[in-house]
This record gives structure tokens, sequence and C-alpha cells, in this order.
């Protein structure tokens, strides 16, 4: 991260820099632990979810093209926590699948070369998504789009742990 360095009327009064005096978070920041707390991954279950961000990357394992999801948990025990989600582009299965979640989420595209101009369509779209874990992996499918008012009167049921869920 940088900062332009400011011209004079950019700064701050008592500063003499446009930077805010951050002093006021000294004591929170020492207290605060070093190391981020492990979070095990959400419970298998059905979510109702909002997409936070959709980018496209490269996956580092095959060099593929692929779709990223970030999803955030809206509603139960899990609010706010995040499920991720990875669409990689190649022939075959994976266009179909891809092409299929673009759908669920409400994006159809006539080409998938159009997906990048249009990935803003994606964020804050309300899906309903169902977390499975097979082996090792786990792996999160979405299963309908929501409208905002259903998210909000949703019933809720449980997970595979027996918490509360909203689906």
């Amino acid at each position: 991260m940088s900062f332009d360095i400011p011209n004079d009327s950019d700064t701050l009064p008592g500063t003499g820099t446009g930077i805010p005096d951050l002093s006021q978070y000294d004591e929170q920041f020492a207290g605060a632990p070093k190391e981020r707390e492990e979070r095990e991954d959400v419970p298998d279950g059905k979510y109702q979810v909002k997409v936070q961000r959709a980018t496209l990357a490269v996956s580092k394992k095959s060099g593929n093209p692929m779709l990223k999801w970030e999803l955030v948990i809206l509603a139960g025990p899990h609010t706010n926590r995040r499920i991720f989600r990875n669409n990689v582009i190649m022939a075959g299965d994976q266009i179909k699948y891809l092409k299929q979640d673009l759908h669920t989420a409400g994006l159809d595209l006539e080409r998938v070369s159009e997906l990048e101009a249009n990935l803003g369509k994606l964020l804050d779209v309300c899906l309903e998504v169902t977390v499975v874990t097979k082996g090792e992996n786990k792996n999160c499918y979405l299963n309908r789009k929501l409208e905002l008012a259903a998210v909000a009167q949703a019933p809720t049921g449980t997970d595979a742990s027996g918490a509360n869920i909203p689906f």
C-alpha cells in the first residue's frame, strides 16, 4: 500500500500530513493477536448467501482460467462466514457446470468470452447453496437464486451438526 504525498491543502489538522492520526488505535493494536485463529469450514448443509466477489483468475494447479466466487452467509449461526467456490473453465463438463451456475445466479450469456465484462452483474445476488463434503473435498453447489424478500422470510432448517440454518 502506498500513499501519495499530500500537498499543503491536503494535510489534516494537528498531523502535518494527509494521513490520519492512528495513535488512537495503539492500545487495541497492542492487544490484538498476531496470528489468525483457525476456523473450521462451515458444516455441510443449505445456506442463504450473497455473492460478495466474483473474479476471473488462473488456476495454480492446471493453469486454466477460472471463475472465483466469494459467498457470504446471510443468516443463521454462521452469518457473515464465507464460502468459496471455483469454476475452472475448460472443455467438457466444466463449461456446462459454469453455464448452469451462471444461469442459476441470473446471468445468461451467449458466449463465455462475455463473462469478464458481466462479472459485476453477479455481485449482491442472493442464492441458496448446498455445502457437501466428499472425502477431503468440500463442494458448494448453487441451488437457486433467491429474491431479497425471500431471504428475510425464509424458514430455518438444520445443518449436518443440528444447528439452525436458513433455507
